[in-house]
């Protein structure tokens, strides 16, 4: 298709918005600054109480990236690093949080840890997530697992999916239309096209919502090669969840999810035809009693996976599953002890040559103590049982103190905390470098900083980290499965800024300096920076202008088995999104790497460049 189509359509949904009235009474503020933070205690508290600098993406945000994955939203996040999140959809990813590897981030969704046992990587595979069914996610930096268990080592990713509306039935769907293209190849092709439809509400007791999401990309290679011959992916995903609200105190839902996507791919600098296919079944429940100051929570799921890869090497399909369960009580004292007290279990299984399988029975407890003075406090400890190594302890200390100001607040935070990250059943049983003995690896992290907030308008804050690993999982001489004896030290520095200037104007940035030691560091940026700034035009219509810099990194090419000094380079986004009719019918225009910057992310594989994609959201 001739590019000629492409602007044609733009101008048609530009002309639109420009000519609709506006409707809105009130226009949607572009920043939260004072939000009720979770995942560091699981009690809604205050940001000023909380003694993490938590990351908050809210509706509002995900709805100003309408069309981007889930890895491109985080990672303009201070420090986040996600490899591959600016190539061909389909992409690998590799998560690197505060200097650390894709296995030291756990993702939860709501509330449930979600990973493949069967896979060689125990990370979990951002590529089965749609963004049109999350209501927002929170990020935790820092070791966590004394409430989440293991992997929560240098983040937690903690996704909540939408809810039913209170009205009897409600209905949204969503599509988008876009290029796919290089830098060098400027087609303005239509390759990139995303569509979501959901039907949700309450009936009295009863809530019920079924979402569909799909979306699809072509025209570009997975490796840059002179041919570029185009590997496509497709995605699917449905969801569906019923709740009933037994009485004020009981409310119980049960969920289901099936996702699968498609994906070719080639060797690097080669093309070839190969093709990944994967395939995630999960089923679970939630439920929450309430009595006086406390609740019971549940949170369970079981997942079925399945891989199949067909390449030149043969073809291969791994399958596994798992079951998940976190149950714990929270109970407040004297409206200042936010107490946990809860048991994790979970069992993972999968088939080498023969079946595999390891179970975690984890009791864990944590106390929020939030003072009348200014004194916060997170403190709390887990005993890990794992059916093959035994027993870890792992505990945080997390105290931090509030000065208020006549228009707002100072906080200084400080934490020391420990995590581990248990071995996959790869490492453990694997046909090729399994070994039984191995030991969870240990993280420690230190970390100290300031926040300063005033008037809700605007809000600074700066930490220091420094977290130690050792008993980190490598192989021998024989590629065998061990704990290394060599330690590896990450440190680094996060500042973080959001100003509202005023009413129709937002500002938010943050700059991350890390510093790996140990190894080579790969795909790890020592410097990072995002600027954000978001403006409402009128009661109908924001502009979004983002720009993002990935400073100079290694990357290991693997036709030298050389470590290679990778460019800096800068990205600029541009966002437009109009509403036509008031929460009914809204419009979108997006622009990425709009200077057309052409740059490696990732040795022999493709990056994109100037990219513009158009859609709309209806809501009924």
């Amino acid at each position: 298709m001739k590019k000629s189509y492409l602007w044609v359509s733009a101008a048609i949904l530009a002309g639109n918005g420009l000519s609709a009235q506006e409707q809105q009474k009130d226009s949607i503020p572009l920043q939260e600054l004072q939000e009720v933070v979770v995942s560091d205690s699981k009690f809604e508290l205050k940001r000023e109480n909380s003694g993490k600098t938590v990351i908050k993406i809210t509706a509002n945000e995900l709805e100003r990236n309408q069309g981007r994955t889930v890895a491109e939203i985080i990672n303009t996040k201070s420090g986040v690093e996600i490899a591959g999140s600016r190539g061909r959809d389909g992409d690998v990813l590799g998560v690197f949080a505060r200097g650390g590897r894709g296995k030291q981030v756990l993702v939860l969704i709501d509330g449930v840890r979600v990973s493949n046992p069967s896979s060689f990587s125990p990370e979990y595979d951002l590529r089965l997530l749609s963004p049109s069914t999350i209501a927002s996610i929170e990020i935790i930096k820092g070791a966590a697992s004394t409430l989440y268990g293991t992997n929560a080592a240098t983040a937690v990713i903690n996704i909540t999916t939408k809810k039913s509306v209170k009205k009897p039935i409600a209905g949204n769907f969503q599509t988008s239309v876009g290029t796919s293209q290089t830098a060098e190849d400027q087609n303005y092709n239509l390759g990139s096209f995303a569509n979501s439809v959901s039907i949700n509400g309450t009936l009295d007791k009863f809530s019920y919502a079924v979402d569909f999401a799909n979306r699809y990309r072509s025209g570009l290679s997975a490796s840059v090669t002179p041919e570029n011959e185009e590997d496509i992916f497709s995605h699917f995903s449905t969801n569906a969840r019923l709740g009933y609200q037994f009485s004020k105190d009981l409310e119980v839902s049960v969920y289901g999810n099936q996702t699968k996507y498609s994906n070719e791919y080639d060797a690097s600098s080669v093309d070839a035809p190969n093709l990944g296919k994967s395939n995630q079944k999960r089923v679970g429940v939630s439920s929450s009693f309430g009595y006086g100051k406390g609740s019971i929570q549940l949170n369970a799921a079981y997942t079925e996976y399945e891989t199949n890869s067909k390449d030149t090497f043969g073809e291969s399909t791994t399958e596994g599953d798992n079951i998940v369960l976190d149950l714990y009580n929270k109970y407040v004292f004297d409206d200042q002890w936010h107490t946990i007290l809860g048991v994790n279990y979970s069992k993972d299984e999968t088939v080498f040559s023969d079946e595999a399988e390891f179970t975690i029975f984890d009791p864990y407890a944590n106390v929020v103590y939030v003072s009348d003075f200014g004194l916060n406090l997170n403190v709390g400890g887990r005993l890990n049982t794992h059916s093959e190594y035994g027993n870890h302890f792992v505990y945080n200390v997390n105290p931090s103190y509030v000065f208020s100001t006549p228009e707002g607040y100072v906080k200084l935070l400080g934490s020391y905390a420990t995590s581990y990250i248990t071995p996959n059943l790869t490492q453990l049983f694997g046909a090729f470098g399994g070994n039984p003995d191995l030991e969870p690896e240990e993280n420690r992290t230190l970390e100290g900083g300031i926040e300063y907030a005033i008037n809700k308008k605007f809000r600074v804050s700066a930490l220091y980290f420094d977290r130690n690993e050792k008993n980190t999982i490598g192989f021998d001489q024989n590629f065998m499965s061990i704990n290394l004896s060599d330690e590896i030290n990450a440190n680094g520095v996060e500042v973080e800024a959001s100003w509202q200037a005023f009413d129709a104007l937002t500002l938010d940035a943050n700059y991350t300096f890390t510093e790996r030691k140990g190894d080579n560091a790969i795909r790890i940026p020592k410097h990072k920076a995002n600027l954000n700034l978001g403006y409402q035009l009128c009661e109908t219509t924001n502009i979004t202008l983002n720009y993002a810099y990935t400073g100079e990194r290694f990357d290991t090419d693997f036709s030298t088995f050389t470590d290679v000094a990778l460019e800096s380079f800068s990205l600029v986004n541009l966002y437009i999104g109009h509403e036509l009719i008031d929460h009914k019918l809204s419009l979108f225009l997006s622009a990425d790497n709009l200077l057309n910057e052409d740059y490696t992310e990732i040795i022999g594989f493709t990056t994109r460049g100037r990219n513009f994609r158009i859609g709309m959201n209806l809501n009924l």
